[in-house]
C-alpha cells in the first residue's frame, strides 16, 4: 500500500506520520514545505531503506506536485496554516495559502488515481452555528456551518476549512476517489508549537507573569491529546462507513478557560494571583464534540483526559524552554490587537 501525508511536517501531521512509520508497512510519501521537527529512529531508518520518502515543497505552487507518484492507496490532506495568532496578523497569507493547498491539490486529483482521501478541517467551521443559534452543546456533525461575522480576520482559517470541506466532497464524487472529512476538535501534546492556547500557558507561567491574565476564564472547550486524535484519525481512513462522511475527533468532557488556566499554574508551580479579562476577540462561548458517530462507525474511544495529557505536554514544553534560549512566536495578549 502507498500512503502520502499532505502536511506532515506540523503538529498533527508528524505524529500522524510517526504512527504510520511504526503501524503500517506501507510505503510512506511525506510532503510539506519544512520539516523542522526531529524524525524518531524509525523514521530515520524506513527513510534510509526507501519505505518513506520526504519531499519538502511549497505546494501553494502547482508545479511541485510534479514531485509525486500518480496513484496512492490513501492521502491525507492536512496541509494548511493554523492559529489564532496567524489569523489575526496575517489572515491574508491564511487565505491564500490554504486555498492555494486545497485548490492545487484537488487539480492534481484530477490527473492521478487516490482511492481514499481523508480531509482534515475544523470544529471552528460550525462554532457560530453554537454561538449564534443556540445549537445543542456537546455538538454533532449534523450543524449548519457558520460563520458569525465573515470581516473578522479571526474566522478566515474557518472559511477556508469549510470551502475544503465542500470542495473535496464534491469532487470525489466526480472523479471517483472516496473521501472522509474530520474536524479537530482542539488537539494538544508536546511539540506543538507556540501558537495556541496550551502552549501559550506553558510559556507565561514559565516566564513568571504577575498577577496572571485568564483571558474568556467562563469559555469552555474540549481539548483532545494527540495520541487520541491520530487514532480517530487511522480509523476514519480504514473504516468503509466513512466514506463521504463528517466526523467530530476529540473528546466531549468540557472544561472552563479558568480551571485550564488553575491546573497548568498548579503544574508550574504558580502561586500568584489571577485576573480574569475579555475573551479573546471572536472567540465562542463554548464549544465541544459530540463523538457518537465516530464511535458508532469505527469505534473511536479517546483515552487520556486532561490532566494526564497536560503532564505529558509539560514536560516536553518545560524541557523545550529550558534549554532554547531563542525568541519564540508564542503568546501574544489580545489587547495588542484591540
Amino acid at each position: 500500500m502507498k500512503i502520502i501525508i499532505l502536511g506532515a511536517g506540523g503538529f498533527i501531521g508528524n505524529a500522524l506520520l510517526h504512527y504510520l512509520s511504526k503501524n503500517e508497512s506501507a510505503e510512506i510519501t511525506a510532503c510539506d514545505i519544512s520539516f523542522n521537527r526531529k524524525f524518531d529512529d524509525t523514521i530515520n531508518e524506513r527513510i534510509a531503506n526507501k519505505t518513506i520518502k520526504i519531499i519538502k515543497g511549497d505546494f501553494t505552487i502547482q508545479s511541485e506536485f510534479q514531485k509525486l507518484d500518480n496513484k496512492y492507496d490513501q492521502l491525507y490532506m492536512l496541509a494548511s496554516i493554523v492559529g489564532v495568532n496567524n489569523c489575526i496578523d496575517q489572515p491574508h497569507e491564511v487565505i491564500r495559502v490554504n486555498i492555494s493547498l486545497i485548490l492545487n491539490t484537488l487539480n492534481w486529483l484530477t490527473r492521478v488515481k487516490v482511492g481514499k482521501l481523508l480531509f482534515t478541517s475544523t470544529s471552528e467551521c460550525y462554532a457560530g452555528a453554537v454561538q449564534e443559534f443556540n445549537y445543542n452543546v456537546p455538538t454533532s456533525e449534523e450543524v449548519p456551518v457558520c460563520i458569525s461575522d465573515i470581516s473578522h480576520p479571526r474566522f478566515t482559517y474557518a472559511a477556508t476549512k469549510i470551502l475544503g470541506e465542500s470542495a473535496f466532497i464534491n469532487y470525489a464524487r466526480k472523479y471517483s476517489f472516496n473521501t472522509t472529512v474530520i474536524r479537530y476538535q482542539n488537539i494538544y501534546g508536546p511539540n506543538m508549537g507556540f501558537k495556541h492556547v496550551i502552549p501559550h500557558l506553558f510559556e507565561r507561567f514559565y516566564n513568571k507573569e504577575i498577577d496572571f491574565k485568564i483571558y474568556g476564564p467562563n469559555q469552555t472547550r474540549a481539548f483532545c491529546y494527540i495520541s487520541d486524535a491520530i487514532q480517530g484519525t487511522v480509523k476514519a481512513m480504514a473504516s468503509d462507513l466513512t466514506n463521504g462522511e463528517i466526523y467530530h475527533i476529540g473528546r466531549s468532557d468540557e472544561i472552563t478557560i479558568k480551571k485550564l488556566v488553575e491546573i497548568v499554574g498548579e503544574m508550574m508551580g504558580y502561586t500568584g494571583s489571577y485576573i480574569d479579562k475579555d475573551p479573546y476577540p471572536g472567540s465562542v462561548g463554548r464549544r465541544s464534540p459530540d463523538i457518537t458517530k465516530a464511535i458508532n462507525h469505527f469505534s473511536y474511544h479517546p483515552k487520556i483526559d486532561i490532566k494526564t495529557g497536560l503532564i505529558e505536554t509539560k514536560k516536553w514544553y518545560l524541557n523545550y524552554l529550558v534549554n532554547n534560549k531563542i525568541e519564540i512566536d508564542g503568546f501574544k495578549p489580545p489587547e495588542i490587537h484591540s
